[in-house]
């Protein structure tokens, strides 16, 4: 067929010959790739291309009731922890040819409400949830009718049954913490984050039990007050400047937190790392480049978001994923913030 021809619009008919498959074959290839091999699904699309079919996705999401759009709510669109975890949804849903809206939930008062608003709106065909610190209620309670279905990444709502993928903080903690053991370090400090947040509750328990477990103390005093950001890093540097005696290694719940420690100590003339070690937690882009480099506990954090994607497409269509909850391992990725504590 000639794609050019003006007289003729190409038909899934014409795709499917040319791939040389049947027609439910190229529609489970345009619209659900992932029950489709990696080698069909690029026959297919080589056909696609040479034909010039364009898929008609508004009359497909009609006789579907589907509105072609997912909804992926962020805490705070600004930390750069997020961008490689939107990649990798966008990555799977763009390939099932869905819309990914992004909403941010650190907005003003009423944010929740706007949410279910817009969700009985009919405008979200599903929700991928970033943020575990919003009210469960407005996901609905179990009334797949009611409510799209959501799936929870990074965080999540303690005692909830949505499905989740998250990784081991408690064991990433203990990581970061067995490293400085290991190094020679035992007066170490923790920057925490946000109060009451699921992530700086299990990290703070793995911190706490590494340190039990090296039979080294758990000083409060070296617990620094935080909230995932750089300026409370920065916080916590003067907080860790204040005082007489001071751990000389500290775990810090973020890189970016680790990122405004390690730059606030820097201006006072504390080195790094021959006057305390620093380890971070997430190995965001700066981590590699700054100065010192910072040694931290690698997420992966593409395959979080392209996990949860794969998982929230089953579900719309039709899927019950037997697996609850999905939890993947990080790994510590030592760099030049960390060495062995300075013989006095």
């Amino acid at each position: 067929m000639n794609r050019h021809d003006p007289r003729m619009s190409p038909k899934i008919v014409d795709v499917a010959r040319t791939a040389g498959v049947s027609t439910a074959t190229v529609s489970r290839a345009l619209t659900a790739p992932g029950k489709v091999s990696a080698k069909t699904r690029a026959i297919v699309m080589a056909a696609v291309e040479e034909t010039g079919y364009i898929v008609n996705h508004a009359a497909r999401n009609l006789r579907r009731q589907q509105t072609g759009g997912i909804v992926v709510l962020v805490p705070n669109l600004s930390n750069p922890f997020f961008s490689q975890i939107l990649s990798g949804i966008a990555s799977v849903l763009s390939g099932a040819a869905f819309n990914v809206l992004i909403a941010d939930t650190q907005q003003p008062k009423g944010a929740d409400r706007q949410i279910i608003q817009y969700l009985h709106n009919n405008r979200a065909d599903g929700l991928i949830v970033l943020d575990g610190g919003l009210p469960e209620h407005i996901f609905g309670n179990g009334d797949r009718q009611a409510r799209p279905p959501a799936i929870f990444a990074c965080e999540w709502i303690e005692g909830s049954e949505k499905l989740s993928v998250t990784i081991d903080n408690v064991a990433g903690a203990a990581m970061a913490i067995d490293h400085l053991v290991q190094l020679g370090h035992s007066r170490i400090g923790h920057v925490m984050g946000p109060p009451d947040n699921v992530l700086t509750i299990r990290r703070q328990e793995g911190t706490t039990a590494a340190l039990e477990r090296a039979h080294l103390p758990v000083r409060r005093e070296w617990y620094f007050e935080g909230d995932f950001s750089l300026p409370s890093g920065v916080r916590a540097a003067k907080a860790w400047l204040a005082l007489r005696d001071r751990p000389d290694a500290v775990f810090c719940s973020s890189d970016a937190m680790a990122c405004g420690f390690m730059s606030e100590l820097h201006r006072h003339g504390v080195r790094v790392p021959d006057d305390v070690s620093v380890v971070g937690f997430d190995d965001i882009e700066i981590a590699e480049h700054f100065i010192p480099t910072l040694t931290t506990i690698h997420q992966p954090r593409t395959t979080i978001g392209e996990t949860a994607a794969r998982m929230l497409l089953a579900r719309i269509n039709g899927g019950e994923d037997p697996v609850q909850s999905i939890r993947l391992p990080v790994d510590l990725v030592v760099r030049e913030s960390t060495s062995a504590p300075r013989i006095a």
